[in-house]
């Protein structure tokens, strides 16, 4: 890796993304008194925040939003490296919702397929969607967002970094090559 940055999405892009997604999740969902969002430790849950905002200054209806954090019911904690956990907060019954994951990276499918199996604890969903910022390919299980920011084909050594500003100080989406 030669170690050149290259912005994928700017701060004004990724606004736009959020706001379209959040026009395709009204969409999609119809009926929005049954849809909560659920941000994925770390970046998922500003993103989550960002989106039920956005949601709201669209149809003028809140949008509950949880936070969960995957650490325990992930299949390859020994290849990631080691970090604390973050609480898991979900003040509220998944039964019979549709639960709207949002997370910034999909790469392998893996935190997917373990939010996936964590947020089942939380109740029975009506219908689990998947948002996700940047889709950037190499899938290893058969897990496909409903709803994606940005497609960026990435070759496997390359990385992608999410900024947001609630956590980072600024917005943006880079990709080290």
């Amino acid at each position: 890796m030669s170690g050149q940055v290259v912005e994928i999405l700017s701060a004004d892009e990724i606004r736009r993304a959020i706001t379209r997604l959040a026009s395709q999740l009204i969409e999609k969902a119809n009926n929005l008194s049954n849809l909560v969002l659920i941000g994925v430790h770390t970046k998922g849950v500003p993103l989550a925040q960002f989106l039920a905002q956005q949601i709201e200054t669209l149809e003028g209806i809140s949008v509950p939003v949880g936070a969960l954090d995957i650490t325990f019911y992930r299949d390859d904690l020994d290849q990631i490296k080691t970090r604390t956990p973050a609480k898991t907060d979900i003040p509220f019954d998944l039964t019979n919702q549709i639960v709207v994951l949002v997370d910034d990276v999909i790469y392998k499918g893996r935190t997917a397929r373990a939010a996936l199996n964590a947020v089942t604890e939380y109740g029975r969903p009506e219908a689990i969607w998947l948002v996700v910022l940047v889709d950037r390919g190499h899938r290893e299980l058969p897990i496909h967002p409903d709803f994606v920011g940005k497609i960026l084909p990435t070759a496997t050594e390359e990385q992608v970094k999410v900024y947001l500003q609630a956590l980072d100080g600024r917005d943006a989406v880079e990709l080290t090559k």
